[in-house]
């Protein structure tokens, strides 16, 4: 289990390489929503390191401040010293929650994550009885909760649940002609609510005769945990995942995930978690080595762009969001407007870099108005495109985009996957 956080990082380091410069101020997404240099990347940067001398208590005030960061890496990627304040964050996070515990209903979603079949039945129930607690809104596919709790917000707008989940509506391996394969890493939202995009990304590999292998036994990826400080969750998973994903590895090109969160975690977080278990940090590297981006292996690795091209030009505009844990991370942007744009016009936003301000799940309960206030921003520049279609590949960028656009926009959202397939079929 991971070493305490003092035994990771040299914060005194840390600190002195910061050298003020204040890059990291005018793209952090906290910062930009509430002012304060105490919530800003070199704020957290001085805290955590007197936090580490022992100038600094772990009380209920330094939970608030260190619980407040979206994790966009935004600063990390102006950095001239490209120092990792979203790591010691998160670090940070799993300390308070071994001081303060995990809230209630966070550790029950977690649970959900650990167990598919759990998952599965919470998700059929949910949809057996989401009339009951939701405002359905048929015509953008999602609902408004009808209570105030946590979690389900009164005002914020959620996607719709589905009858039966992407992974159990197909088969484990399908046979599209035996020249290449795949194995899917689907996500959890891709999974349960947006069912689309994991169709679209089928229809696509039978285009390209591609044979898909869905990886059945998959768990979440843990993000979610992860960014909230639940190591136990996060090792769980992680290590059932490589052992899982050794299994079949050798039998696939890739390993491919039209998310970029479940992507960014698998191929590089979860080296960053096993820092102090050398073997499983070899493990998670050997194996997620395989693991793209669904756009960058169809774009890299396939002569999808080409099909594409000879298909004809659609009527619609599109804007591209860049999800952070992709282009920032994974240094992913060009990949899906390459394809996007032999049948759509591509506008371009004024800040397609700038985070859409989902933040995981405590800024999306705890700190929510944080989420909406940094959602605005976002909101203006898709509107301000007049493009029909906002697109990207993150759910979790699509569940806050769709919240931040309102129901009375007339944008909507689709995975680039989606779209793909739309021009594939048109």
């Amino acid at each position: 289990m991971n070493k305490p956080l003092e035994d990771i990082f040299s914060f005194d380091e840390i600190q002195d390489d910061c050298v003020k410069c204040g890059k990291c101020i005018p793209v952090c997404t906290i910062h930009n929503v509430n002012a304060d240099e105490v919530t800003s990347p070199r704020g957290f940067i001085d805290l955590l390191g007197a936090y580490k001398r022992g100038h600094l208590e772990m009380d209920k005030t330094a939970k608030d401040i260190f619980e407040s960061c979206f994790l966009c890496t935004a600063c990390v990627e102006v950095c001239p010293k490209s120092l990792p304040t979203d790591m010691v964050i998160e670090q940070a996070r799993a300390d308070i929650a071994k001081k303060f515990g995990i809230a209630w209903y966070k550790r029950a979603f977690f649970l959900l994550l650990r167990h598919r079949w759990l998952n599965d039945l919470a998700f059929k129930l949910g949809w057996v009885f989401q009339t009951c607690g939701f405002k359905i809104k048929a015509d953008i596919d999602s609902m408004h909760s009808r209570f105030n709790l946590p979690m389900l917000k009164a005002d914020r707008l959620l996607p719709s649940l589905r009858k039966t989940s992407f992974l159990n509506s197909h088969p484990e391996n399908i046979d599209n002609g035996g020249k290449r394969k795949v194995a899917v890493f689907i996500g959890c939202l891709g999974n349960y609510n947006f069912k689309s995009v994991g169709d679209s990304l089928l229809e696509i590999l039978e285009t390209l005769e591609i044979d898909a292998f869905l990886a059945k036994s998959q768990k979440c990826c843990s993000a979610p945990a992860y960014f909230t400080g639940d190591f136990d969750t996060v090792d769980y998973n992680a290590k059932f995942n490589i052992e899982y994903f050794e299994g079949f590895a050798s039998d696939v090109e890739a390993i491919i995930v039209p998310e970029a969160t479940c992507s960014a975690m698998l191929k590089i977080d979860y080296e960053h978690y096993f820092h102090d278990q050398p073997e499983w940090k070899a493990r998670a590297k050997a194996v997620m080595s395989k693991v793209y981006m669904a756009t960058e292996w169809l774009q890299n690795h396939t002569e999808l762009e080409k099909v594409l091209a000879t298909k004809q030009a659609l009527p619609n505009i599109v804007t591209y969001h860049d999800p952070c844990h992709a282009k920032k991370m994974q240094g992913i942007h060009e990949e899906p407007r390459n394809l996007i744009r032999q049948n759509y016009k591509i506008v371009e936003m004024s800040d397609p870099n700038t985070c859409c301000g989902f933040g995981g799940i405590t800024m999306q309960s705890e700190k929510y108005h944080f989420a909406k206030a940094a959602g605005v921003p976002k909101a203006a520049m898709i509107k301000a495109t007049g493009a029909e279609i906002v697109s990207a590949e993150c759910s979790a960028c699509r569940m806050q985009i769709n919240n931040s656009m309102g129901v009375e926009s007339t944008t909507i959202f689709k995975n680039p996957i989606e779209l793909i397939a739309d021009a594939l079929k048109a």
